[in-house]
């Protein structure tokens, strides 16, 4: 393991199996510290947002803000040179705010459209698509 990946604490270690041991799901840093706090191991925010960074800057774990109004989640995705076919994209309700992860095969044909029609390259861990969520849709319709 190289010195970029090593995890020094204990809390490091454990915030990063977490993650692992759930690649792709997301998790705010709020989620990590009531999981570990139920677990009978608190661990101060501050204390997880530094692991989630450190892992961030180690490439394992991706960040993913979606805007200046949400918090950010992060998810284990592997190195940063491993391929992202499996990574999600997202949908930003712009009415409640609600963020939903999308792992569809349509829209994977759409970035492979995109890069073969237009050459552009989508990111699916950086790709938001914005609208109205079901629920939102109901109340305005009813």
């Amino acid at each position: 393991m190289d010195h970029k990946t090593q995890y020094r604490t204990r809390q490091g270690r454990e915030v990063a199996a977490y993650l692992q041991a759930r690649p792709g799901q997301h998790v705010t840093a709020a989620e990590l510290c009531a999981y570990f706090a139920r677990q009978g191991q608190p661990m101060g925010k501050a204390t997880v947002y530094r692991r989630l960074e450190r892992l961030v800057e180690a490439g394992l774990v991706t960040k993913y803000t979606v805007d200046g109004t949400t918090g950010a989640c992060y998810a284990y995705t592997g190195p940063a040179d491993a391929p992202c076919e499996d990574s999600c994209y997202h949908c930003k309700c712009e009415k409640c705010g609600a963020l939903i992860h999308l792992h569809c095969d349509e829209v994977a044909h759409l970035r492979h459209h995109m890069l073969e029609h237009h050459g552009f390259a989508l990111d699916p861990r950086r790709t938001v698509f914005y609208g109205l969520c079901a629920a939102c849709r109901a109340a305005e319709d009813g």
